[in-house]
């Protein structure tokens, strides 16, 4: 087994006034050391606020896009612009052809258009129109513009004079559409454009089968779970080089770990290494139980969480994460932060500066999970609960729950799960009672402009040697500077 190394250092080491997380009240134990001291001292509320979720999705072709907190869909690694699905339509009968004429100037009448102007719409919607013409209608496009793109369509005589275009995948976000159609006179023949209509994609779609199924709420039941369970904050790279960073937020867990210099958070890997820049995250700042937090959201302020902040010295994810880019690397989509029981912790008092101390911590279970097992509901063994923080949520604990089953031979699947970006890298846990149960998967990606929550799985992968690595590897092993802070884990 080999790995490569590299560590976190968020910033300089200073012995300046501190602003930012260390400008607050420290707890009476806890003695931030230089490295985590610039942690604390990088998060402004500037940089806070402009954090947003690390959220992969793919569209319906399974290309991958990062949606940032206007839902704005970015390529992930690659510049095609993002595609709305067509569904097919039937076509009537074609109509018998007029033939050409020279005289008529006319052009199309549009008229009956749906969705009406201003109207909510869900992720799949029909667009639909009226068009007459004296000359008869050569075609009719649907003009279609939603967040973060724009596309046409020809649409398909249904009936009547009934055109209409179904479409999927949406955006949530305002949006708008025109129809133009064109006659059969000569000349190129004779155009008209309707005027624009506007809508707004609510978001939305098939919650999943109902009964005990969670969509998307708060966590109320406490119990460990919530202790554990945090978020990060951390900053990537925007581009190949490495040379521009920007804040994100994901979730993790601090997992059992049984060693006595660190404490291991269970998260994500694309909230640890960026596959497009090939780096580790740098400035990484993990808040436990940030539901409980007597501020208003995510602030500068640890000493306002229940038992404050802790900073990671590094990450680790398995290599094929690192030298593939998602959805290739689908697969490997669990890693871990490592912390030190040492010197890591800001804000306000705990029992320990150990993070697993402090809040406690969860086992990972690596055996096979119950999946597909043929009962339903929350008494069924593959019952299983997703949680984490997301963005627009912020800062609640939020989970849904479903019996669980399969996306593809990689991902464990929750079909109705509605948890948004910033969920990344929270447990799935199963079976759940009492607010405690094993960690057996993390929340990974989904597809755009439908429910659904996918988890890579962590029986039968490199998901435990993995961690046995980010449990034994000294952190003096570990090379300092921004974008290595972290060890890619080879030979599983």
């Amino acid at each position: 087994m080999t790995f490569t190394t590299g560590r976190l250092l968020g910033a300089a080491a200073i012995s300046v006034t501190l602003c930012g997380f260390a400008a607050n009240a420290q707890s009476e134990n806890a003695n931030p050391n230089a490295r985590a001291n610039g942690v604390f001292a990088h998060w402004t509320q500037e940089r806070i606020d402009s954090a947003i979720p690390r959220d992969l999705v793919l569209d319906h072709r399974g290309v991958a896009y990062m949606r940032d907190a206007n839902g704005v869909l970015r390529g992930h690694g690659h510049n095609r612009p993002y595609e709305l699905k067509v569904k097919a339509v039937k076509p009537a009968p074609a109509p018998q052809a007029k033939p050409p004429s020279n005289n008529d100037t006319t052009p199309p009448t549009i008229s009956g258009r749906s969705p009406s102007d201003g109207a909510t719409i869900g992720t799949a919607q029909v667009f639909s129109a009226e068009v007459t013409d004296a000359s008869g209608v050569k075609s009719v496009t649907f003009n279609i513009n939603y967040t973060g793109g724009s596309q046409s369509f020809s649409g398909t005589l249904v009936g009547g004079d009934t055109y209409e275009v179904s479409l999927s995948g949406f955006p949530t976000g305002p949006g708008s559409w025109t129809v133009t159609a064109t006659d059969t006179a000569k000349r190129g023949g004779n155009s008209a454009t309707s005027s624009s209509y506007a809508f707004t994609v609510g978001g939305g779609g098939d919650p999943g089968p109902g009964g005990d199924t969670v969509a998307n709420e708060r966590w109320s039941d406490g119990g460990p779970i919530q202790d554990v369970t945090g978020r990060l904050l951390y900053e990537m790279p925007t581009n190949r080089r490495g040379t521009r960073w920007a804040a994100y937020v994901c979730s993790g867990t601090v997992a059992t770990d049984g060693a006595s210099s660190r404490s291991v958070i269970i998260t994500a890997a694309h909230c640890v290494f960026d596959d497009v820049s090939k780096k580790f995250a740098r400035n990484v700042l993990f808040i436990p139980n940030q539901d409980q937090t007597t501020g208003s959201g995510t602030d500068t302020n640890c000493a306002n969480d229940p038992v404050g902040c802790w900073a990671p010295t590094f990450g680790a994810v398995d290599v094929n994460w690192t030298t593939r880019s998602f959805p290739d690397n689908i697969p490997w989509d669990y890693a871990y932060y490592v912390v030190e029981d040492s010197g890591a912790h800001s804000g306000s008092a705990s029992t320990s500066d150990a993070l697993d101390t402090a809040v406690g911590s969860l086992g990972i279970d690596f055996s096979p999970p119950a999946v597909n097992d043929g009962n339903d509901g929350a008494t069924s063994a593959d019952f299983t609960h997703a949680l984490g923080y997301s963005y627009s949520d912020d800062p609640y604990f939020m989970y849904c729950a479903e019996d669980m089953t399969t996306e593809g031979s990689d991902n464990w699947w929750l079909p109705g799960c509605g948890l948004s970006g910033g969920s990344s890298g929270g447990p799935w846990i199963q079976p759940l009672s009492n607010g405690t149960g094993p960690i057996i998967s993390v929340n990974s990606w989904g597809y755009n402009g439908s429910p659904g929550m996918a988890g890579p799985k962590l029986n039968g992968t490199s998901a435990q040697c993995v961690f046995d690595e980010a449990v034994s590897t000294p952190f003096n092993n570990v090379l300092t500077g921004d974008g290595q802070a972290g060890i890619s884990v080879d030979g599983c």
